[in-house]
């Protein structure tokens, strides 16, 4: 067993040479590579920002723990990123795969630096050839791995068609659009003051608890709002639930006996004419999906869909009898959709812990021919 800080060297990054988020370009000479999910960030034509160092390197998230294989040239995001580099008796793979075990082997942390702890651990090294015996293994089993998880995703991209597809043939033949406050009341909610706001406290609907079809519960905050407000601020069953901001166009239809208040990041939607409530969530979705909802956003950065906006929606419009079949029909096929990505997803779940034991496996001994 060896101290992980024994088996590398910290690559210095001269803070004039760190790039910043904001300052990424989508193409460019140099890539960026930094502690996000992706293997480069973003890009950079300032050559002079290039790092330093002997490739390959590995290149480890101090927050997010992410663990990078670089062998290339590249320049550092500035979002704390440890750049390392493998001494002469470490071969690089070995150290990136070690890496990534090591750091499933304590907690997450959250938003915290991680380093400090991974260094203090120890890695078993064995000879070189050993080292890359063992690199040849896993890499033999991830790719075995690898094909089946590319296969899955293809079953999900398919699965994401399909969805719109059936939208599509749901709403296309429809030739009559009218306004979408023509035959609704909308509402924000109610604006979070906590200086100002009195009243009792109750529970409500953030941006965050409306979710495409349904609500996320689980996180809920409260707001002190007075009984006089109440009738103004609170969601009923069958009312849709519309995100103002966020994802604009979000929805959900409250199904729930029992009233909740909601935020003013939110509008709700109550039908004058008594239409199906799920028919326009659905055609939302569409709308969301095709791009038809961004012209009605407003804000350059952060994108809204306000109250003035929504209502000037243009929604197709039929009797609620169509809009009842139309939705059981979207609903019986989504609804096969639903069943099989669930299928997928524990399948992948099921790869990425595989993934976590092979690694185990490699590093303490266990792995077998």
């Amino acid at each position: 067993m060896a101290l992980y800080k024994s088996l590398v060297k910290k690559v210095p990054i001269p803070a004039e040479q760190k790039t910043k988020q904001k300052e990424y370009e989508e193409v460019g000479e140099l890539a960026i590579v930094d502690q996000g999910k992706k293997l480069i960030g973003g890009y950079t034509n300032n050559l002079d920002m290039q790092l330093n160092c002997t490739l390959p390197v590995i290149v480890f998230g101090d927050h997010t723990c992410t663990v990078k294989y670089v062998d290339f040239p590249f320049g550092a995001g500035a979002d704390g990123i440890k750049v390392l580099s493998p001494r002469d008796n470490v071969f690089p793979k070995y150290l990136f795969y070690g890496t990534q075990y090591l750091t499933l082997r304590f907690p997450d942390k959250g938003y915290a630096r991680h380093y400090q702890h991974i260094e203090k651990m120890d890695l078993r090294l064995p000879d070189f050839e050993e080292q890359l015996h063992i690199v040849t293994r896993i890499e033999e089993l991830f790719s075995e791995l690898d094909k089946g998880v590319e296969t899955l995703q293809t079953i999900k991209n398919q699965l994401a068609v399909y969805r719109q597809t059936v939208l599509k043939e749901a709403f296309e033949e429809i030739t009559h659009y009218v306004h979408f406050g023509s035959f609704t009341d909308s509402r924000l909610g109610k604006m979070l003051d906590k200086e100002k706001n009195t009243g009792s406290l109750h529970k409500y609907l953030r941006n965050i608890n409306v979710r495409w079809f349904l609500f996320d519960l689980s996180d809920l905050f409260e707001m002190k709002i007075e009984d006089s407000e109440m009738d103004k601020y609170t969601i009923s069953k069958g009312d849709l639930v519309i995100c103002e901001g966020g994802e604009p166009g979000r929805c959900a239809v409250w199904t729930k006996d029992e009233i909740i208040c909601y935020q003013k990041a939110l509008h709700r939607v109550r039908f004058r004419d008594g239409s199906n409530p799920y028919f326009y969530m659905y055609y939302l979705w569409f709308a969301a999906q095709t791009g038809k909802l961004k012209e009605y956003y407003t804000g350059t950065g952060i994108k809204h869909l306000t109250g003035q906006s929504l209502v000037k929606i243009f929604v197709p419009t039929i009797e609620r009898k169509q809009q009842d079949q139309i939705v059981r029909m979207i609903e019986a096929r989504l609804s096969v959709c639903d069943s099989i990505e669930q299928t997928v997803d524990t399948a992948l779940s099921q790869a990425e812990a595989m993934r976590q034991s092979i690694l185990k496996k490699a590093f303490e001994g266990g792995l077998s021919e």
